[in-house]
Protein backbone atom coordinates (compact mmCIF):
# COMPACT_ATOMS: atom_id res chain seq x y z
CA UNK A 1 0.00 0.00 0.00
CA UNK A 2 1.16 3.35 -0.80
CA UNK A 3 0.46 6.94 1.17
CA UNK A 4 -0.18 10.16 -0.29
CA UNK A 5 1.98 12.64 0.09
CA UNK A 6 0.21 15.03 -2.46
CA UNK A 7 1.53 17.03 -5.10
CA UNK A 8 5.29 17.49 -4.60
CA UNK A 9 8.27 18.31 -6.69
CA UNK A 10 9.89 14.32 -5.75
CA UNK A 11 12.00 13.46 -8.37
CA UNK A 12 14.94 12.04 -7.13
CA UNK A 13 18.08 12.51 -7.70
CA UNK A 14 18.20 16.50 -8.85
CA UNK A 15 21.50 17.52 -10.04
CA UNK A 16 22.95 20.42 -8.00
CA UNK A 17 24.10 22.59 -10.51
CA UNK A 18 25.50 26.01 -10.51
CA UNK A 19 23.99 28.52 -13.22
CA UNK A 20 26.57 31.13 -13.84
CA UNK A 21 25.47 34.76 -15.84
CA UNK A 22 26.78 37.72 -16.93
CA UNK A 23 24.58 41.39 -15.41
CA UNK A 24 24.31 44.15 -17.03
CA UNK A 25 27.47 45.70 -16.28
CA UNK A 26 29.27 42.50 -17.07
CA UNK A 27 29.79 41.21 -13.30
CA UNK A 28 29.89 37.15 -13.25
CA UNK A 29 27.29 35.91 -11.05
CA UNK A 30 27.09 32.21 -9.70
CA UNK A 31 23.37 30.37 -8.38
CA UNK A 32 23.10 27.31 -7.13
CA UNK A 33 19.86 25.20 -8.43
CA UNK A 34 18.53 22.25 -8.70
CA UNK A 35 15.63 22.51 -11.13
CA UNK A 36 16.88 21.12 -14.50
CA UNK A 37 17.60 18.17 -16.56
CA UNK A 38 18.76 17.45 -20.30
CA UNK A 39 15.40 18.18 -22.12
CA UNK A 40 16.48 17.57 -25.69
CA UNK A 41 18.84 15.32 -27.73
CA UNK A 42 18.94 17.33 -31.07
CA UNK A 43 19.67 19.84 -30.72
CA UNK A 44 21.14 19.14 -27.30
CA UNK A 45 19.09 21.35 -24.89
CA UNK A 46 18.96 21.57 -20.72
CA UNK A 47 16.52 23.36 -18.86
CA UNK A 48 16.47 25.18 -15.60
CA UNK A 49 13.51 26.42 -13.66
CA UNK A 50 14.46 29.89 -11.64
CA UNK A 51 12.22 32.26 -9.57
CA UNK A 52 11.70 35.58 -11.12
CA UNK A 53 13.26 36.96 -7.54
CA UNK A 54 16.65 35.63 -8.39
CA UNK A 55 19.44 37.63 -9.72
CA UNK A 56 20.02 35.15 -12.73
CA UNK A 57 16.50 34.80 -13.69
CA UNK A 58 17.74 38.87 -14.68
CA UNK A 59 20.63 38.03 -15.96
CA UNK A 60 19.62 35.44 -18.06
CA UNK A 61 16.50 37.44 -19.36
CA UNK A 62 18.94 40.27 -20.72
CA UNK A 63 22.41 37.93 -22.10
CA UNK A 64 19.64 35.38 -23.10
CA UNK A 65 22.94 32.88 -21.86
CA UNK A 66 24.12 30.77 -19.27
CA UNK A 67 26.15 28.12 -17.93
CA UNK A 68 25.75 24.97 -15.94
CA UNK A 69 28.24 24.14 -14.17
CA UNK A 70 28.62 20.66 -12.92
CA UNK A 71 30.62 20.53 -9.72
CA UNK A 72 32.19 17.82 -8.29
CA UNK A 73 31.15 16.16 -4.30
CA UNK A 74 34.27 17.60 -2.82
CA UNK A 75 33.01 21.09 -3.96
CA UNK A 76 29.70 20.94 -1.67
CA UNK A 77 30.26 24.09 0.44
CA UNK A 78 30.73 26.21 -2.34
CA UNK A 79 28.15 25.07 -4.26
CA UNK A 80 25.96 25.90 -1.15
CA UNK A 81 27.62 29.06 -0.37
CA UNK A 82 26.13 30.05 -3.96
CA UNK A 83 22.67 29.08 -2.15
CA UNK A 84 23.14 31.58 0.58
CA UNK A 85 23.36 35.01 -0.95
CA UNK A 86 21.99 37.26 -3.71
CA UNK A 87 24.58 38.23 -6.19
CA UNK A 88 22.78 41.89 -6.39
CA UNK A 89 24.75 41.80 -2.94
CA UNK A 90 27.79 39.69 -3.08
CA UNK A 91 30.99 38.92 -5.77
CA UNK A 92 29.90 35.04 -4.52
CA UNK A 93 32.82 33.67 -7.21
CA UNK A 94 35.60 36.11 -5.71
CA UNK A 95 33.87 35.07 -1.71
CA UNK A 96 34.19 31.66 -2.67
CA UNK A 97 37.61 31.60 -4.69
CA UNK A 98 36.24 30.60 -7.55
CA UNK A 99 37.70 31.97 -10.94
CA UNK A 100 34.97 32.59 -13.45
CA UNK A 101 36.27 32.20 -17.27
CA UNK A 102 34.47 34.06 -19.74
CA UNK A 103 32.74 31.52 -22.23
CA UNK A 104 33.74 32.24 -26.23
CA UNK A 105 30.67 30.76 -27.57
CA UNK A 106 27.96 32.25 -24.98
CA UNK A 107 27.90 35.46 -23.42
CA UNK A 108 28.32 33.82 -20.14
CA UNK A 109 31.28 32.69 -17.84
CA UNK A 110 31.77 29.20 -16.77
CA UNK A 111 33.76 28.49 -13.35
CA UNK A 112 37.36 26.86 -14.04
CA UNK A 113 37.75 25.00 -10.67
CA UNK A 114 34.52 22.87 -11.51
CA UNK A 115 35.42 19.83 -13.57
CA UNK A 116 32.73 20.46 -16.20
CA UNK A 117 30.17 22.82 -17.58
CA UNK A 118 27.45 23.45 -20.35
CA UNK A 119 27.53 26.48 -22.17
CA UNK A 120 23.86 27.69 -23.32
CA UNK A 121 22.35 29.99 -25.34
CA UNK A 122 18.36 30.56 -23.69
CA UNK A 123 16.05 29.08 -26.75
CA UNK A 124 13.31 29.51 -24.97
CA UNK A 125 11.61 31.01 -21.99
CA UNK A 126 8.47 28.81 -20.46
CA UNK A 127 6.37 30.67 -17.43
CA UNK A 128 5.25 27.97 -15.39
CA UNK A 129 3.95 29.28 -12.15
CA UNK A 130 6.38 30.67 -9.52
CA UNK A 131 9.34 29.77 -11.62
CA UNK A 132 10.69 30.26 -15.55
CA UNK A 133 11.69 27.40 -17.23
CA UNK A 134 14.62 28.22 -19.43
CA UNK A 135 15.75 26.10 -22.28
CA UNK A 136 19.41 26.20 -23.66
CA UNK A 137 20.75 24.98 -26.61
CA UNK A 138 24.27 23.71 -25.33
CA UNK A 139 26.49 25.02 -27.49
CA UNK A 140 29.68 23.30 -26.21
CA UNK A 141 30.98 21.18 -22.74
CA UNK A 142 34.10 21.73 -21.65
CA UNK A 143 35.42 19.21 -18.91
CA UNK A 144 38.86 19.76 -17.39
CA UNK A 145 41.16 17.20 -18.71
CA UNK A 146 42.61 16.00 -15.30
CA UNK A 147 38.66 14.72 -14.45
CA UNK A 148 38.66 12.47 -17.51
CA UNK A 149 39.43 8.80 -17.38
CA UNK A 150 39.71 9.64 -13.38
CA UNK A 151 37.62 6.83 -12.32
CA UNK A 152 38.13 4.75 -15.64
CA UNK A 153 33.82 4.17 -15.48
CA UNK A 154 32.98 6.83 -17.09
CA UNK A 155 32.47 10.50 -17.12
CA UNK A 156 30.45 10.77 -14.46
CA UNK A 157 32.01 8.51 -12.19
CA UNK A 158 35.44 10.35 -13.08
CA UNK A 159 33.39 13.68 -11.95
CA UNK A 160 31.68 12.49 -8.91
CA UNK A 161 28.80 14.87 -9.55
CA UNK A 162 26.47 16.35 -6.16
CA UNK A 163 22.83 15.48 -6.20
CA UNK A 164 20.23 16.97 -4.22
CA UNK A 165 17.38 15.80 -2.09
CA UNK A 166 13.89 17.92 -2.26
CA UNK A 167 12.44 15.60 0.60
CA UNK A 168 15.41 16.49 3.09
CA UNK A 169 16.95 19.38 1.52
CA UNK A 170 20.77 17.42 1.78
CA UNK A 171 23.39 16.72 -0.84
CA UNK A 172 24.48 13.48 -2.04
CA UNK A 173 27.30 12.12 -3.91
CA UNK A 174 26.39 9.76 -6.71
CA UNK A 175 26.91 6.02 -6.13
CA UNK A 176 28.31 2.43 -7.32
CA UNK A 177 27.25 1.70 -11.15
CA UNK A 178 24.25 -0.86 -10.50
CA UNK A 179 24.04 -2.19 -14.64
CA UNK A 180 25.03 -1.49 -18.13
CA UNK A 181 22.12 -0.37 -19.88
CA UNK A 182 21.39 -2.08 -23.59
CA UNK A 183 24.05 -5.79 -22.55
CA UNK A 184 21.44 -7.86 -20.92
CA UNK A 185 20.39 -6.81 -17.62
CA UNK A 186 16.82 -5.98 -18.85
CA UNK A 187 16.57 -9.63 -20.48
Amino acid sequence: MKRSLGPSPLLFPSPAIVICSYDKEGRANAMTAAWSGISCSDPPCVSISLRKETYTYWNIMETKAFTVNIPSEEMVRSVDSFAMTSGRKADKLRNAGMTPIRSEVVNAPFIDEFPMALECQAVQFIELGMHTMFVGEIKDVKVSEETIGRSGEGLMMDIRPLVYSHDDHSYYSVGKKVANVGVSIGR
